[in-house]
């Protein structure tokens, strides 16, 4: 996340540990990664604060944050809004990013068959007897919903998900997320500062500075 988000951190002050002495002056202050806030459970399925969001192909939290709120330094807004902890794992990659992880990673395998799953099959009605996308071994078969004595199977019945095909899917689903609509975030942005504070303590001198243990 940007320097935004890094700057409303609280402080966390610890013994230098490059510092063989107990004296008091021998402390470092620095931002407590460790803390973290998350928008309230309660927001989360109301629409009214919340809008749906496609990231376009090689689209940044940065690129968003600039095309929503006018201000790419609200990377962490869309970071938070959209329950998103780790960008590199948790944000869709690119096309051609995409394709270059899973040539590394499959090799020669990249077009191999994963798994197999349903194609949709109707009857002459238009009747669903068979729904799409249900994962089913290779030699999986049902009986013509038209003509029992014929049994469905193969290519008729049975799609192959390549290796590539199935990281393209679970790419693309990354792509959906939720943002906080613009007309709330100043206030969204003041409720995050406050939750980042300290509450009060025997080991904290203030709201944003707390000594370590």
């Amino acid at each position: 996340m940007a320097s935004h988000y890094f700057s409303n951190l609280p402080n966390i002050q610890y013994r230098n540990p490059l510092s063989s002495s107990y004296d008091s002056e021998n402390y470092v202050i620095a931002k407590n990664l460790f803390v973290r806030t998350k928008i309230r459970d309660d927001v989360l399925p109301d629409i009214s604060f919340l809008r749906s969001y496609t990231i376009e192909d090689s689209e940044r939290p940065m690129d968003v944050a600039e095309k929503i709120y006018g201000d790419p330094m609200y990377d962490w807004v869309v970071m938070i809004t959209s329950n998103i902890i780790n960008a590199r794992t948790d944000w869709p990659l690119s096309s051609k990013s995409l394709y270059d992880y899973c040539a590394d990673k499959y090799g020669g395998d990249l077009n191999a068959t994963r798994f197999y799953e349903t194609r949709e099959i109707k009857d002459n009605q238009g009747r669903l007897v068979m729904p799409a996308g249900k994962k089913v071994d290779k030699n999986f078969t049902i009986p013509h919903p038209d003509n029992h004595n014929i049994t469905l199977s193969g290519d008729d019945l049975v799609l192959g998900i390549s290796n590539f095909l199935a990281e393209t899917r679970e790419n693309e689903n990354k792509r959906s997320i939720r943002l906080m609509r613009r007309e709330y975030l100043i206030g969204f942005v003041q409720e995050m500062q406050e939750e980042l504070q300290y509450v009060p303590s025997s080991q904290t001198k203030n709201r944003q500075l707390k000594k370590a243990g």
